[in-house]
């Protein structure tokens, strides 16, 4: 069962669920820099609530210079192995299709936006 504060980022805030590991390549292979916010079991993990709040306030303070998504329980596992970001809850970060870095664990806020800052200065790959 997904954390009500965790279905309001998909459902109140319309960011989409990611089910399977080709909607998180057309996700992260759009233009544009893209945070997956993997929330893991919140039942266990009592950090997921709160990613779940910071997030959104995240995305405005950096007034919308990336987007968001959530990776559902189907292909956690996948995500985190193949970006090498394993504790969870998560931000991930992409850019045309690249993982950029993540963030793991609730963090200070000021750690949220030097990382997310170094994240977006990042060079675009060349295609």
């Amino acid at each position: 069962m997904t954390h009500p504060l965790v279905t309001r980022l998909t459902t109140d805030l319309e960011y989409p669920a990611l089910q399977t590991m080709a909607d998180v390549a057309r996700f992260t292979e759009a233009p544009g820099t893209h945070a997956i916010f993997v929330p893991g079991d919140a039942r266990r993990n009592l950090e997921t609530p709160d990613v779940a709040v910071i997030l959104p306030e995240l995305r405005q303070a950096f007034q919308g210079q990336f987007d968001c998504a959530v990776a559902m329980d189907a292909i956690e596992t996948e995500l985190r192995e193949s970006t090498g970001v394993l504790k969870t809850p998560s931000l991930i970060f992409f850019r045309n299709g690249a993982c950029l870095g993540g963030i793991p664990k609730v963090r200070d806020w000021s750690d949220y936006v030097e990382r997310i800052t170094h994240f977006l200065s990042l060079p675009v790959a060349a295609e």
